[in-house]
């Protein structure tokens, strides 16, 4: 590629080639987006996921060198070279971020485009009962030729010692994608977002809904789409994961506040059968002293014989209003599964099918139609939100998919052929991975048209950029109940995060519990369930994981995943659950502070390491550790120590686990109070009741008093534990914990600051007001020490108990001198 002349207007840099033009438009002084075509004219389809425009203030200038054209914003250098088109970023000081190889990285390959009609009554539809829901597939239906597009192809050189993270949730428990290569296609246990996050301080954003795939092997460091019609990418400047992210949201929106019972605890498994039975688990619970916040109820509670219908049984839920009254006064919500996917000739679907709303399978409903999006939401809001459904589970949000069967897995590629062909027999190739988007949209528009009330929570099992501003969670769909995949999805879990969506979760104990010959993904190790001693020791290390989770859901097959399944009072499994689940409700003024962070200032909950560690090379590829919030350091226990499946005991196994402590903080053992400092590895204890818990030391944590589910009284009296050794500030945040009225400015922060230095506290002035807020506050200030402030800690001493009333205050405190251990 030869630059054979270029042209400044006012928003970006126009350039042609002799292989086609290219649009640079700085989209911030840290963003600069590329489009590169063969055609006379750029697309001009608007970004589904991207809505910024470019900041008209964002300045640049361009420098015509001998050998190059460099276009400077001031916090990005674009180096392009004139002979080859080869671009290469600096930072503003000219540091090297990335670049393509010196010949060249961007590639068009012209393709045509086919796709089915829609309306073509020649093919032929089969429906079928699938382990996934049922099922309704196209075949015999011929291809008309559409439009002529592209494969594209963008290159890199990366550096030898860059981390590269992103891509989404993938099961596989990748964590730094150097060195390897990711399909990117939406499935069950598959989410796929094309957004890459280096450790070199940048990101790239691939502005494409086509398969894709990302290499770093033995073909080439590069990201492949199948069907687009330009090559579109944004290149984004932090240098930290926070300011990418920040970036993310600036290009893509900011996520919506969840509701504040959210953030609790979900029971959930496929599936409770009736009214009644949902009410027996949410009375049980109170019934126990266990905290509780949402009952889920799964799949096929619709009429029998109306797959998808969205409305309750009347035989098996004959009073919803009743259900959802009965379940509110207990202080519990209700969460309901709804499916883009209807049969059995059902009102939803005959409306929906009337008004040429349906895909070419007659089954699913075209989530690309604004008007299909709108009938939709009106369906589910008629028959299940106006009886006080509280949020909604969007299940088998990819919903074509041709590899859940046989006794066999396919092998990776077989797996992609076979899926992306299944989707493009009712989606336009080039944007199959955006459904879940699209559908998403529908949820929070409809929802937010009845009502300001209620914000939109929808937990579904796909994503993509941009889905982060219509309310919704991502759980990473049927995964098996084993070691080896608990393990791996802390990897997914990071990896999806990190692309700028803050709520992940997952199936607490694994969706397939035991093993069944047919189907390959029914692997689980637990044939016995929850009567498994080894299953209930899986089960209670994946639930100490999920209270440090953005969502802590429990969900799956095979086996109940009550509490009480697991044990009784007193036994070990059921007191370390119910322990793990309180200190979830201790911790929820942190949690619920560190989620608002999410919307107000693209703070990111569940943290790779590199977000605060990016500068210590031994963070990379630390896959079994993460940051939760800025304070808490969690190790999850991903491997047996008491019993193997089939209730084996296990002999010699050391009741403890690695924990690497990275180099830049000192750290606090969250169960003792112990110091130690950072860049070194320890081996922390691990007994069944124990997760590995470390604070950063000088964090400041809020803990609220024990409460049967997150609707604390206003004036509830927190305490503040101070892990003192560094300064720190922590911003706590309150609002009225559900409705829009934050939009509106309806909240109030209370800046709380440690002054290691001075051992005082500052409580500074609050800012803002919701209603029903607590006009006064009683904060019980505790330093954490060997003796104090250790673990659920409920009661604990406070060193001075402070009496707030919105006004500043500074208070000295004793100053201890620490005590930090250099290693064993």
């Amino acid at each position: 590629m030869t630059i054979l002349s270029w042209k400044e207007e006012r928003t970006g840099v126009l350039l042609e080639t002799d292989c086609g033009r290219l649009w640079i438009v700085p989209y911030a002084p840290n963003i600069i987006r590329v489009r590169y075509t063969l055609a006379g004219e750029f697309s001009s389809h608007a970004s589904l996921s991207v809505t910024a425009d470019p900041g008209p203030e964002t300045a640049f200038r361009v420098e015509d060198n001998t050998k190059t054209l460099d276009i400077l914003t001031g916090a990005l250098w674009l180096k392009i070279s004139k002979s080859t088109g080869a671009f290469t970023f600096y930072d503003g000081d000219g540091t090297l971020l990335v670049r393509e190889p010196a010949s060249g990285g961007k590639l068009l390959e012209p393709i045509e485009v086919y796709k089915r009609k829609p309306d073509d009554e020649s093919a032929k539809t089969t429906t079928e009962q699938t382990v996934d829901g049922v099922r309704t597939t196209v075949s015999d239906a011929p291809l008309v030729f559409d439009r002529k597009a592209y494969h594209t192809k963008l290159s890199f050189d990366w550096l030898p010692t860059e981390a590269l993270y992103g891509l989404g949730s993938h099961e596989e428990g990748r964590l730094n994608w150097r060195g390897t290569h990711q399909y990117l296609y939406q499935q069950n246990t598959k989410v796929a977002v094309p957004v890459l996050v280096s450790t070199a301080g940048y990101a790239v954003l691939v502005d494409t809904y086509s398969l894709a795939t990302f290499h770093d092997d033995q073909y080439g460091s590069y990201i492949w789409t199948d069907v687009d019609d330009e090559l579109d990418y944004y290149v984004l400047y932090g240098p930290e994961f926070d300011q990418l992210v920040d970036g993310l949201h600036f290009l893509s929106g900011r996520p919506t506040m969840l509701p504040k019972w959210a953030f609790g605890y979900w029971q959930s498994k496929e599936r409770y059968g009736s009214q009644q039975e949902v009410l027996n688990i949410a009375q049980e619970y109170r019934k126990r002293n266990i905290p509780l916040d949402v009952v889920v109820q799964d799949w096929m509670s619709w009429p029998e014989g109306l797959w998808g219908q969205k409305s309750l049984d009347p035989v098996r839920y004959p009073d919803p209003h009743a259900l959802t009254r009965e379940l509110h006064q207990l202080g519990v919500r209700l969460v309901v599964s709804i499916w883009p996917n209807l049969d059995g000739e059902g009102p939803n679907q005959r409306q929906l099918l009337a008004a040429g709303h349906m895909l070419a399978n007659r089954s699913t409903y075209d989530a690309f139609s604004p008007s299909a999006r709108q009938m939709y939401w009106r369906q589910a809001n008629e028959g299940l939100f106006a009886y006080g459904v509280d949020g909604w589970w969007t299940d088998s949000t990819e919903p074509f998919g041709a590899d859940w069967t046989g006794a066999f897995k396919p092998e990776p590629e077989e797996r992609l052929r076979m899926n992306v062909e299944e989707f493009k027999k009712y989606l336009d190739p080039e944007y199959i991975n955006a459904y879940s988007l699209l559908h998403s949209q529908g949820i929070y528009e409809g929802q937010r048209s009845v009502t300001q009330d209620k914000r939109v929570t929808n937990l579904t099992r796909s994503a993509y950029l941009g889905q982060q501003r219509y309310g919704t969670i991502t759980w990473s769909g049927d995964i098996a109940a084993n070691w080896t995949t608990m393990h791996n999805q802390i990897a997914a879990g990071l990896n999806f995060c990190v692309t700028g969506m803050p709520f992940w979760t997952l199936d607490v104990g694994g969706f397939f519990v035991g093993n069944t010959p047919k189907p390959w993904f029914w692997c689980g190790d637990f044939n016995d369930g929850c009567a498994d001693l080894g299953y209930r020791e899986l089960y209670t290390r994946w639930m100490q994981w999920a209270t440090f989770l953005p969502i802590m859901r429990s969900h799956g097959t095979d086996t109940p995943r009550e509490v009480w399944r697991f044990g009784n009072p007193g036994e070990p499994f059921y007191e370390a659950l119910v322990q793990f689940i309180r200190l979830r409700y201790r911790l929820l003024p942190y949690i619920y502070s560190v989620a608002a962070w999410a919307s107000q200032r693209s703070y990111t909950m569940m943290r790779l390491l590199a977000f605060d560690f990016r500068r210590d090379p031994r963070v990379a590829n630390v896959d079994d550790q993460y940051l939760f919030g800025p304070a808490f350091l969690v190790s999850p226990v991903v491997h047996p120590m008491y019993y193997d499946s089939g209730s084996v005991p296990l002999a010699d196994v050391p009741k403890r686990r690695p924990v690497y402590l990275p180099e830049g903080a000192n750290w606090v053992d969250f169960w003792t109070g112990r110091r130690w400092t950072g860049g070194q590895t320890v081996e922390a204890d691990a007994p069944l009741d124990i997760l590995p818990l470390f604070i950063r030391e000088g964090s400041i944590v809020p803990l609220a008093p024990l409460h049967p589910n997150t609707d604390l009284p206003a004036d509830a009296v927190l305490d503040i534990r101070v892990y003192w050794g560094a300064s720190s500030t922590f911003v706590l945040y309150e609002d009225a914990g559900d409705g829009y009225g934050y939009e509106r400015g309806e909240y109030s922060t209370i800046t709380v600051a440690w002054d290691d230095p001075a051992a005082t506290i500052v409580f500074g002035e609050r800012q803002g007001q919701y209603p029903g807020m607590a006009a006064t506050r009683v904060f019980r200030v505790v330093m954490v020490s060997e003796v104090n402030g250790v673990g659920v800690g409920f009661p604990e001493e406070p060193a001075v108990t402070v009496t707030y009333r919105g006004e500043a205050l500074h208070i000295p405190m004793p100053k201890v001198d620490p005590v930090v251990e250099k290693g064993f």
